[in-house]
């Protein structure tokens, strides 16, 4: 098969790159900066391109270089992202568009710039790197949390606008792993005092538990390749056992909270 990975500079995308590679599959490996991709060493079966997933014509260029050499994409993991720490009155516009521009837009743009190709193949799949924050919200992620809730929401439905034409779609939802994505790549707005109790603690929190995750990025990487050989990969899968808790828990409290509600909801409409 081939692969087209967005994000390979680093972590989950280097990682499940690094496997493939092994196992002689072909790949498409991208980055901002295409020589953080020299781990990956030379080989027949390996494209690198750069790629800033914020720039169409750069989206659609990589897109065109991959089908040239390859023929065909039949796995695309829209990897690419990153954290933006901060309480909503701390994170400026630019950054708040910054952060949308690529883990939202970007996303998108180059799921649309793959279509094509898998639905002349009438076959494909593709894994979009969400995060246990797209399910599960947190004081100082606030603008992090939304880029994420929207990537469920749009390919939730994705999903089923492309199913026939032989195309799937799993949302990935990783909790916390031993990455970058606590360290170099996260980018934390310049604080304000009266947010130190609430969204301020999220600083604490990455400097506290960068390098002591859980999230085994090796597990992880042999996980998101394995699904892509299941005849029914899930809509959402998510990795590691402190992502799995937060999100029951968020079900446990969400069904009691409509439930006490219930009757008030029901009563909105007409009783003819």
């Amino acid at each position: 098969m081939v692969w087209f990975i967005t994000g390979c500079s680093s972590g989950f995308g280097q990682e499940i790159a690094r496997q493939l590679l092994e196992k002689g599959e072909q790949v498409v490996a991208t980055a901002r900066r295409v020589e953080t991709l020299q781990e990956l060493g030379e080989s027949e079966n390996l494209l690198t391109l750069s790629l800033d997933i914020t720039d169409l014509e750069a989206i659609n260029s990589a897109v065109s270089s991959a089908h040239e050499r390859f023929g065909r994409i039949d796995v695309l993991i829209n990897n690419a992202g990153y954290g933006l720490g901060g309480g909503l009155e701390e994170v400026s516009q630019e950054e708040l568009r910054t952060q949308f521009d690529t883990n939202v837009f970007g996303t998108i743009n180059v799921t649309k710039a793959v279509l094509p190709l898998m639905r002349e193949q009438k076959k494909g799949y593709i894994q979009v790197l969400s995060s246990i924050a797209g399910l599960v919200s947190t004081p100082g992620l606030s603008m992090y949390n939304g880029s994420k809730y929207a990537l469920e929401g749009i390919f939730e439905s994705v999903a089923q606008e492309i199913r026939p034409f032989g195309i799937k779609v799993t949302i990935i939802e990783p909790g916390p792993f031993r990455t970058e994505f606590a360290g170099s790549s996260i980018k934390i707005a310049e604080p304000l005092p009266e947010y130190a109790e609430t969204a301020g603690k999220i600083r604490d929190y990455f400097e506290k538990t960068n390098g002591k995750q859980v999230g085994d990025p090796v597990k992880a990487a042999e996980i998101l390749i394995g699904l892509a050989d299941r005849e029914e990969p899930p809509l959402r899968l998510q990795l590691g056992a402190w992502a799995v808790e937060r999100y029951q828990q968020k079900l446990e409290n969400e069904l009691k909270h409509s439930k006490a509600w219930e009757d008030i909801s029901r009563s909105a409409d007409y009783t003819e």
